[in-house]
C-alpha cells in the first residue's frame, strides 16, 4: 500500500494548483493520484483525485456516508454492482459520467483484464477518507 501523503498545492490569492501529481494512496484495489482536498487547498465542501483500478482487479463494497461522487470514466470499462444486497448493475466506459447518491452501497469492477479503468473522482467531503465505510462482499478477502 502507498502512504497517504497529501502534495503542497502552488497557493494563490483565490486559485491553487496541483501540478502533475503522483499516485498517493492505494485504497480497496484503486490507486490514487494526489489531488486537491482539504489538506493542500483548505477546500471546505469538495475533493477531487484521478482513481485507477487495475486491470481485472475490484474495489470491493463500500458506502460513502454522507457525501456525493461524481466520476467521469476517461479509460477503460467499468462494472458497478450497487443497490441493497449488490442486487443491482450498471456498466460504464471511456466518456460516461456517473452520479454516486450519498449512502449507496457499491462494488467497482475493472470489466478487462489488459486495460486499467482512469476516472476522475469529485466527492462533496473536502476529507475524501473520512466517510467511508465498507459494506459486506463475498469478494473481499478474509483477514
Amino acid at each position: 500500500m502507498v502512504t497517504p501523503s497529501i502534495p503542497a498545492a502552488e497557493l494563490g490569492a483565490g486559485i491553487h494548483v496541483l501540478r502533475n501529481s503522483a499516485i498517493c494512496r492505494a485504497w480497496n484495489g484503486i490507486q490514487y493520484r494526489a489531488g486537491l482536498s482539504a489538506g493542500n487547498v483548505g477546500a471546505k465542501q469538495l475533493s477531487m483525485n484521478v482513481a485507477t483500478v487495475p486491470p481485472g482487479a475490484i474495489a470491493f463494497a463500500h458506502i460513502h456516508v454522507d457525501f456525493e461522487v461524481m466520476l467521469y470514466i476517461l479509460a477503460g470499462r467499468v462494472r458497478h454492482a450497487y443497490g441493497e444486497g449488490l442486487a443491482q448493475v450498471v456498466d460504464n466506459e471511456a466518456g460516461d459520467f456517473i452520479f454516486i447518491e450519498p449512502g449507496v452501497p457499491h462494488e467497482v469492477y475493472n470489466r478487462s483484464d489488459t486495460e486499467p479503468v482512469v476516472a476522475v473522482v469529485a466527492r462533496s467531503d473536502a476529507g475524501e477518507w473520512e466517510h467511508i465505510v465498507d459494506y459486506p462482499s463475498t469478494h473481499r478477502p478474509t483477514t
